[in-house]
């Protein structure tokens, strides 16, 4: 079974303390765009999205939906005060620019050293590619929101990735149910590990090598 409600948005809170004052942020297709819901109302960022949004909010209010405004993967959204709205090339051409702070994205593997594979599974159709590589490569700062492991309990953190590629050394954060780890100069960092797991949980669970001497935070 997948992750449960509760599990992603406990992984879409811890990401959302990465977003500072004054940000540009595209959140992704998936848990990632569960972070709107725990910004706070006093801080001032703008979320942008591929379909053409610069100043998205959070769900809306069950109800209260629009029909004509969503985010890039089809789900309602709110705006926030000064949001503005153009058409994905212009949308494409702020993420080319660098621009973004942040992007916020899902994966299906991550390397130790930051290699990312989100865009396809060999045999199986997709729609495409996305904006994927360009959100990859374009952002300053790319931090990857995951489940720690597959169905079966498979490692996701691999030392290769088998999956085609997104992009190479892309991931500057892995954040999971398990643990939010960094990564440095190719190298896996673990800083803090979730409530309910333990340093030797996330380790087991890692296939990649990763480095546990800066860990700034345990709950157990």
């Amino acid at each position: 079974m997948g992750m449960g409600v509760e599990t992603r948005r406990l992984i879409a809170r811890r990401a959302a303390e990465e977003v500072k004052q004054g940000m540009m942020v595209n959140l992704g297709i998936g848990i990632p765009t569960l972070v709107a819901d725990y910004l706070p109302a006093s801080l001032d960022v703008m979320l942008h999205t591929e379909n053409g949004i610069l100043g998205m909010g959070g769900s809306p209010e069950q109800g209260r939906e629009d029909g004509n405004l969503s985010n890039a993967g089809g789900y309602p959204v709110t705006l926030t005060s000064g949001a503005s709205f153009f058409d994905s090339a212009e949308a494409f051409g702020m993420v080319r620019r660098g621009h973004l702070d942040i992007t916020i994205l899902g994966a299906l593997e991550v390397s130790g050293r930051g290699d990312i594979a989100n865009w396809i599974v060999p045999g199986k159709r997709v729609p495409g590619m996305g904006g994927a590589i360009d959100l990859a490569q374009k952002a300053k700062k790319v931090i990857v929101l995951m489940s720690h492991t597959t169905k079966e309990g498979s490692p996701k953190i691999l030392k290769e990735c088998s999956l085609p590629l997104t992009v190479r050394e892309g991931a500057h954060m892995i954040i999971t149910e398990r643990a939010v780890m960094k990564i440095d100069n190719g190298k896996l960092i673990l800083v803090e590990v979730m409530p309910g797991y333990k340093v030797e949980d996330v380790i087991k669970s890692t296939e990649a090598v990763i480095n546990v001497d800066q860990v700034r935070r345990h709950t157990s």
